[in-house]
């Protein structure tokens, strides 16, 4: 087994269950895909990691993406693998720039891209809070006011330097952590695609603990698309709030409840807010992005749940090709109103549709 990763800022997706809408069309299907998936499953990433294929004569990358998945985890991570190359760039902040890899630099480059559009609420710097409050981990713990107030002295976007020509990254202040784990699964999910489907994939799914990527129609049909389930917040796994179907999409949702640090009775989740140092408080329960890539759904589940549903609403509404379902504390669901015509909740459930 793969050492386990684990990132300082994890957005929690939720898992999701897949199956494909309609019956096995195999008969009149072009593609003569496998009635099998070839299938590989891994703790990576600090999650678990599943890939199907049905494309015919494609176990080498099956195994070879997992293999991607993991070298790439290795350069982001910051807690288990000292002399990472973002350990690096946080090590020589204020000090020097750090070259870092084609694919680390995209990372960084989405991030500093999320930052920008959302003026700050996505904060790629926001590693000095989140390693203070260590939500996630065995010794989290709720700091004090004064180390908050500290180390929010070192939380700007405004203050990273990418340099395209040498790929480098240079934090300019001392002190300063570039923490990705708000969109690195995302990102890596759409590099895993990428690998894929360079080698010939054309039908299969990736899941990243939750952040899926559905790569062409369903196996079971040339035109019929895939049924993606989205976990109930309040109920056990394997339970769906609801279902959509997705052609070449990327489904992620983040929650406030699944990773949490409870201290004298007030539970405190883990997407912080840049600036107070505290989690984002509004009342959202859990947001999912259907969009083409998942390091969008990343970006945005943690720019949502710094807006709230109704400026969360509108921001998406300017975006083309990106929907959002937003689920509240008080059970009520809002839906984007691109989806809005054939989001359906299922018969008997507890949650209400919101205006």
């Amino acid at each position: 087994m793969k050492k386990k990763l684990l990132f300082l800022f994890p957005i929690i997706a939720l898992f999701f269950i897949l199956s494909a809408c309609g019956n096995n069309n195999s008969s009149s299907d072009s593609r003569n895909l496998l009635s099998e998936p070839l299938s590989k499953s891994e703790f990576i990433l600090g999650t678990h990691v599943s890939v199907r294929i049905y494309d015919r004569g494609k176990e080498q990358a099956l195994e070879d993406v997992f293999k991607y998945m993991s070298e790439l985890g290795d350069k982001l991570d910051v807690n288990n693998n000292l002399g990472s190359q973002m350990d690096q760039v946080n090590a020589a902040a204020g000090k020097h720039p750090v070259v870092v890899d084609e694919d680390v630099f995209w990372i960084v480059q989405e991030a500093m891209r999320y930052a920008k559009e959302s003026n700050g609420i996505f904060e790629p710097t926001i590693g000095p809070i989140t390693s203070l409050w260590r939500i996630g981990f065995d010794d989290a713990r709720k700091p004090s006011q004064a180390e908050i107030d500290e180390k929010l002295k070192l939380v700007n976007y405004h203050w990273v330097t990418l340099n395209e020509k040498d790929r480098s990254v240079f934090l300019q202040k001392e002190g300063m952590k570039i923490d990705l784990g708000a969109i690195a699964k995302g990102a890596i999910c759409d590099l895993a695609v990428k690998f894929l489907e360079e080698r010939g994939v054309t039908t299969g799914i990736v899941d990243l603990g939750g952040n899926v990527f559905v790569i062409g129609h369903s196996f079971r049909g040339e035109t019929t698309p895939w049924n993606v389930g989205v976990q109930d917040p309040n109920q056990a796994r394997n339970t769906t709030i609801f279902t959509l179907p997705g052609v070449d999409q990327s489904f992620v949702t983040s929650g406030i409840y699944e990773r949490f640090l409870e201290v004298d009775g007030v539970k405190y989740h883990h997407i912080m807010d840049p600036k107070t140092g505290y989690p984002m408080n509004n009342d959202l329960a859990s947001v999912s992005i259907i969009s083409p890539h998942s390091v969008d759904g990343d970006g945005l589940t943690t720019v949502l749940f710094g807006l709230g549903v109704e400026k969360g609403r509108q921001f998406i509404e300017n975006m083309d090709g990106i929907d959002a379902v937003f689920v509240t504390r008080e059970n009520k669901v809002y839906v984007t109103n691109g989806i809005k015509n054939e989001f359906v909740l299922p018969e008997g459930s507890a949650y209400t549709m919101g205006e």
